[in-house]
């Protein structure tokens, strides 16, 4: 990366790029950029000596970002190329970047340890990180959640290594050159982008070909990619009960998870899960088998599962008491809501669950709307919200009634306005209640939290 004093984001708020940013911030660097609406992370980045403004205005950007010999500019691929202040910086022959191709360099200036999948990269990517920094090597982090450990999608430290959440979409993951990498799952998605499955799961297939020399792929076992990775990298498979790595003495009970980590290289036993969910069984051996090969020891491993806080947005209990269970999960693929719906319901297996879920991109729920139905008819009642558009136009036809209309027979249902999805919640009982989807009903979930804390009270 060239000598620079000055950084530009154009999109500053999504939570990949906040992540850079403040590593730039902590680097003593003028930071700046525009996003299109202010969010708690804009406000917060703001707090940290972030320049943000909210218009796309090209005389809104400081002074101190108008240098192209010193100032790089990151942007994010949702950001079309009639953008206006894109515009300018490509007119004026600024170095701009993709979020991703900044990682790939700092991939190659540390060891990277990134974690790839359609669903479950975030979790272990956090995982990974907490296990790591509170070893004798510590590690670098840019995650695509907010950790709730440090409050924060970022740790920096002076450590080699660096925990990376490796992103599929746009093909970003293209840029990174991975020590070591884990890939969780290959189930199509993002198809708007890559138009086929083949095509999707040849884009892994690539990824596998960017692993350095002497580093290590740990798989999931039985995924449909085929991995091509250099002759000297080593290949390990994980699963819950096979695999190189793997989980024994599996006991969930009192709303506690404890097993043995089965590793080809030291068994650990009397694994404690610090956010007991089934799922996270599967994603901290993933984390575990990482850090156990970057050299971190039994106790660590231990120690990091057992204090591992979890991340917000991902199985994040808000509510958690005999009389009702609240949370939200960012879970928007089918295989994110089954997993999600699968750990709901083992946890809490004579209860009466409620979702709400607010579908993501009209592409999304077109390609899968009757999976959408199958995984949500685990639970007992399903509460549709219109569709989250992000960075899609309608599409004729594409509505919540897909998915409604192929809900199993009989499960409890209906569709609501997301403006009324708080008044619903005033009118109603609950027993256990979950808030799905990667849209921005979640911004609703403190008023939520409030609204059914104000019932219990009475």
């Amino acid at each position: 990366m060239k000598d620079i004093n000055a950084v530009y984001f154009i999109g500053a708020g999504g939570i990949g790029m906040s992540a850079i940013a403040r590593y730039f911030i902590k680097k003593g660097l003028v930071v700046a950029g525009y996003d299109k609406t202010p969010s708690t992370l804009t406000k917060q980045l703001e707090k940290e000596g972030m320049l943000i403004h909210y218009t796309e205005d090209v005389d809104a950007i400081p002074v101190a970002c108008k240098h192209p010999d010193n100032c790089l500019v990151i942007y994010t691929p949702a950001i079309p190329e009639s953008h206006q202040e894109l515009q300018y910086f490509r007119t004026n022959g600024f170095d701009i970047q993709k979020r991703a191709q900044v990682l790939g360099t700092l991939t190659r200036q540390h060891k990277g340890l990134c974690v790839a999948g359609t669903h479950g990269k975030t979790t272990t990517s956090t995982m990974c990180a907490h296990i790591m920094h509170n070893s004798h090597l510590d590690c670098n982090a840019f995650l695509g959640g907010i950790s709730k450990n440090y409050g924060t999608n970022y740790i920096l430290s002076d450590s080699d290594f660096v925990v990376i959440e490796a992103d599929e979409f746009d093909r970003s993951f293209h840029w990174l050159s991975p020590y070591m990498t884990v890939i969780t799952s290959t189930d199509p998605d993002h198809l708007d982008i890559y138009g086929t499955k083949e095509a999707y799961l040849e884009s892994f297939r690539h990824y596998t070909e960017l692993i350095q020399p002497e580093g290590a792929l740990i798989i999931h076992r039985g995924l449909e990619m085929k991995e091509n990775i250099p002759a000297s990298v080593h290949r390990y498979d994980y699963a819950l009960t096979e695999g190189d790595f793997h989980a024994e003495n599996i006991k969930i009970e009192n709303g506690e998870i404890t097993f043995d980590f089965i590793s080809p290289m030291e068994s650990v036993k009397d694994i404690k899960l610090g956010q007991p969910v089934p799922i996270n069984i599967e994603n901290g051996i993933a984390a575990m088998a990482m850090a156990q090969l970057a050299g971190c020891t039994a106790d660590e491993l231990r120690y990091g599962m057992q204090t591992y806080g979890g991340v917000d947005r991902r199985f994040d209990f808000k509510i958690k008491n005999e009389r009702l269970v609240f949370l939200s999960d960012y879970a928007h693929h089918p295989k994110e809501i089954y997993q999600s719906a699968k750990s709901i319901r083992e946890l809490y297996k004579n209860r009466k669950i409620t979702a709400i879920f607010q579908p993501h991109l009209y592409t999304r729920t077109r390609d899968f709307y009757k999976d959408f139905a199958d995984a949500l008819s685990l639970l007992d009642e399903v509460i549709l919200t219109e569709i989250y558009p992000a960075r899609e136009l309608p599409i004729e036809g594409v509505t919540s009634e897909l998915i409604y209309d192929n809900l199993r027979p009989g499960i409890e249902k209906q569709i609501i306005q997301k403006a009324d999805v708080l008044q619903f919640i005033k009118e109603r009982t609950f027993d256990v209640l979950i808030v799905l989807g990667a849209g921005d009903l979640d911004n609703q979930v403190p008023e939520i939290t409030k609204i059914l804390n104000s019932k219990l009270q009475k």
